[in-house]
């Protein structure tokens, strides 16, 4: 496989907020159980609870939208 592994470089904002809950981070950098994802050319993060939730969504790579 050729796919490249792309990690964030510089900090996100001043607090980081899942997209499913709307929970939030403050700080800059998200915590390592926080998920990222690129959809529609932007970073989207997901909380450790939400990814918890929908874990064989987020494995099988269904597009958000079904989870």
């Amino acid at each position: 496989m050729d796919d490249e592994t792309h990690h964030p470089a510089e900090p996100v904002a001043d607090h980081v907020t899942c997209v499913r809950c709307g929970s939030t981070w403050a700080s800059d950098v998200p915590p390592a159980t926080w998920l990222c994802s690129v959809e529609d050319g932007g970073r989207q993060y997901v909380c450790e609870d939400c990814a918890r939730d929908h874990i064989r969504a987020i494995e099988s790579r269904l597009d958000s939208e079904w989870w």
